[in-house]
């Protein structure tokens, strides 16, 4: 299976005790399903994923699974700081029908090449649905073409989500891989340019609430209509301006909460902003999006 286009990394809908809000979520999957979502990254860093109890982690993946019903793709994202953990919510996600499980590189402690190699190749056998390597810098492994190359020659491993703003590294891994590796661009305000360095589509944070603007860059690329995909770039850059200020996950909470999606707190210890910032940003997003 091959990923295109553009797909929400989604924030996660909580209730108080951070148990699922599985009624918000299916009414978030519908939302954009409706507005012409490609696909669906669930429990990456935007849904707080690594800061959930286990337990949550398959609540939401059952039910997305369920709720989408392959109307679309699903990529769960499935990494621990426990590799026993990863793997079981990896059989978990393909058992319920994931279509892809994603994760980051091991985390906090050093580990070389050949060590996070190792990572992946075991957690891509423990499945037999593709995997799609999650490159973060902030996750403490420094990624480069040739590793994921190297990476991509594992049966399932097939695709990464690249959330890095290096597109040299991005275009000499397209040319490493023959084009036949699956690149989906992470860093929202360099959509264009991820797709110009051979991106096959976007995962994003932003594409939570600007759906629109983030779907009018990726036609207008694909209809080489490189002003109005520019256009519409600038446009997003000038939404994401207003997050600088803010923590990003809470943010992208409250600006849902603006728009009628009671999606809840971010996780704890997470900042949690008062009702009069939340105004105060909703505010500063609707009227980047005006301009």
């Amino acid at each position: 299976m091959k990923f295109e286009g553009i797909m929400p990394a989604l924030v996660t809908p909580l209730h108080e005790d951070e148990t699922i809000n599985c009624q918000v979520l299916e009414q978030l999957l519908e939302h954009f399903l409706r507005e012409g979502a490609d696909g669906f990254y669930i429990a990456g860093a935007t849904g707080e994923g690594l800061a959930l109890r286990p337990s949550e982690r398959r609540v939401l993946a059952e039910e997305s699974v369920r709720i989408v019903n392959h109307r679309k793709p699903c990529i769960i994202q499935v990494a621990s700081t426990d590799f026993n953990e990863a793997v079981a919510l990896a059989k978990h996600a393909e058992a319920c029908g994931a279509d892809a499980i994603s994760a980051t590189p091991p985390l906090f402690f050093k580990y070389d090449e050949d060590d996070v190699y190792h990572y992946y190749k075991a957690l891509a056998n423990a499945v037999h649905i593709p995997l799609m390597i999650y490159y973060n810098p902030a996750a403490g492994f420094a990624m480069n073409a040739r590793f994921a190359a190297r990476a991509f020659e594992v049966d399932n491993i097939t695709a990464i989500k690249w959330t890095s703003p290096d597109y040299h590294q991005m275009m000499m891994l397209k040319q490493l891989t023959q084009g036949e590796m699956n690149i989906i661009n992470g860093p929202d305000q360099m959509l264009l340019m991820g797709l110009n360095a051979g991106a096959d589509g976007g995962i994003g944070t932003t594409y939570n609430f600007m759906l629109d603007i983030i779907r009018g860059v990726y036609d207008a690329f694909k209809a080489n209509d490189t002003k109005e995909a520019q256009r519409q770039q600038n446009r997003a850059c000038r939404v994401i301006s207003e997050l600088s200020g803010y923590e990003l996950i809470p943010a992208t909470k409250a600006i849902m909460e603006s728009l009628g999606f009671a999606v809840g707190n971010a996780t704890f210890p997470m900042k949690r902003y008062n009702e009069a910032e939340k105004q105060a940003l909703a505010l500063a997003i609707q009227q980047a999006r005006d301009l």
